[in-house]
């Protein structure tokens, strides 16, 4: 497996490692906790076969220019070599276990071993890469099982356990504090759907698909991935909250499958400058940049430039909230969504869409235009995203390339009405009269961009490029 610098790191497979001074601040049940708690916990072993190429490029070359001779060896077909993945689990209920999904994912053979050093082979009944999940079942007599918690109940500074098999040291226990909750962190897709628990509980590979405890000996998160420049840990660990987990579990044991709420829009944060052109008392909330055809979104209404501030009574602070609350709501769901639109709170109703299984490439509501020579992305302006007191005629800028000509110099939700270039002005009325315009310029051109931020008139210059 390569690590690389400031990566989130996918497991494979924790560590034991508690802050001395912080161990008189833990209550004196931990002890207990642990002795109640490790017999349901499982060490995951799972073997996959890798193919391995020969490497003759050696005779490769020396054919090339003068051919080899009789007796050397000939390419062959590839060689397949086992390799073997570790990491952890926990029993939850009648045989079924939760884990990883990257702990067991291609396994041709998947070992489960207890603490009472039982060893069964597991089957897998699901998984769920989206959310890093999945479910083995194993058969036995008298198996232990964990106690299923409240991750919602969880507060920053509360104390948490881990339980896991780091670097294959079966069964080491760690400790720490919830760091933060609610982050989005995104690596091979997962992410998105996550809300996850940060926690500086020490988390080293082998971790992977282990419980995290609360001090009553529930579990509250699955262990799944840490921040690290080095591989191993470094401070910054990250848990699957699960009340998510069991959501996903519930739905693979009883239809084999994982079924999301889906709006069929694109999302983005609120900043200073777009609360204010947005006539928002603060940033807040998730940006509505697209809206696709014939999906929930559109057919509740919902505009590029409105910002949901509470969706189905959960508080969205940032863009990235709402497709962890949106993602845990099952489609056909009806939904209320507070919006602010024209600096006027609005509610509107949704029926849910399903999150498309293939991830479908996402078609935008109305074709916008990709001004290259300047970084701009535009759009007609129209009644639903513009105000009575701005130009009849101009464009709307959605979004400014990082590092483009007209990065810092131009913002979302600007709108263009001129340019004007070497003495001469230009009205701009649409999207096609500025894109016409801008092909005609060559790089290295000036141009005086005109238009309104905020209800007052701008005048920035950008060179062509």
């Amino acid at each position: 497996m390569k690590f690389k610098n400031f990566a989130l790191i996918a497991l494979l497979v924790g560590g034991f490692s508690v802050n001395v001074g912080a161990v008189s601040a833990l209550p004196n049940s931990i002890s207990d906790l642990v002795e109640s708690a490790a017999p349901a916990v499982v060490n995951i072993t799972s073997r996959k076969e890798v193919k391995m190429q020969q490497n003759l490029r050696g005779f490769d070359e020396f054919e090339r220019f003068f051919g080899i001779p009789r007796g050397y060896p000939q390419p062959q077909e590839p060689q397949t070599k086992e390799a073997f993945a570790y990491g952890s689990g926990f029993i939850f209920q009648d045989g079924y276990l939760l884990t990883n999904f990257h702990v067991i994912d291609e396994a041709e053979e998947i070992t489960v071993s207890l603490n009472d050093r039982r060893e069964f082979s597991a089957e897998v009944v699901g998984i769920d890469p989206l959310s890093d999940l999945a479910v083995l079942k194993i058969k036995g007599k008298n198996l232990p099982k964990v106690s299923i918690g409240n991750s919602e109940s969880l507060k920053v500074g509360d104390w948490v356990v881990a339980i896991g098999s780091p670097f294959s040291f079966d069964f080491s226990v760690t400790a720490g504090i919830v760091s933060a909750k609610g982050r989005s962190i995104q690596n091979q897709n997962i992410g998105n759907y996550v809300p996850f628990i940060q926690t500086d509980v020490a988390i080293n590979p082998g971790n992977s698909g282990g419980p995290l405890f609360d001090l009553d000996g529930k579990v509250v998160g699955i262990n799944s991935q840490i921040y690290s420049r080095s591989g191993g840990y470094q401070g910054l660990a990250f848990a699957i909250p699960i009340d998510v987990a069991m959501e996903v579990a519930n739905q693979i044991i009883e239809k084999g499958s994982v079924a999301r709420g889906y709006l069929g829009v694109r999302v983005g944060e609120v900043d200073n400058d777009l609360a204010e052109a947005l006539s928002m008392d603060k940033p807040y909330g998730a940006l509505i940049t697209d809206v696709e055809k014939g999906e929930s979104g559109a057919d509740a209404g919902l505009l590029p430039g409105d910002v949901i501030l509470e969706f189905n009574g959960r508080e969205i602070k940032f863009g990235s909230d709402l497709p962890h609350v949106v993602g845990r709501i099952q489609p056909k769901s009806k939904a209320n969504a507070k919006v602010i639109r024209d600096g006027e709170k609005i509610t509107l109703k949704f029926v849910l869409g399903e999150l498309p299984a293939d991830q479908r490439t996402f078609v935008p509501a109305k074709a916008e235009v990709s001004s290259d020579p300047l970084g701009l992305k535009i759009e007609d302006l129209s009644a639903e995203n513009s105000k009575p007191t701005d130009p009849e005629e101009g464009v709307l800028v959605l979004r400014v390339n990082n590092g483009s000509p007209a990065d810092g110099k131009i913002t979302k939700g600007d709108i263009i009405t001129e340019v004007i270039a070497k003495g001469k002005r230009h009205e701009i009325v649409d999207s096609v009269t500025f894109e016409t315009l801008i092909s005609e310029f060559v790089s290295g051109d000036k141009l005086a961009i005109v238009g309104r931020r905020n209800g007052n008139r701008f005048f920035v210059a950008v060179t062509v490029n």
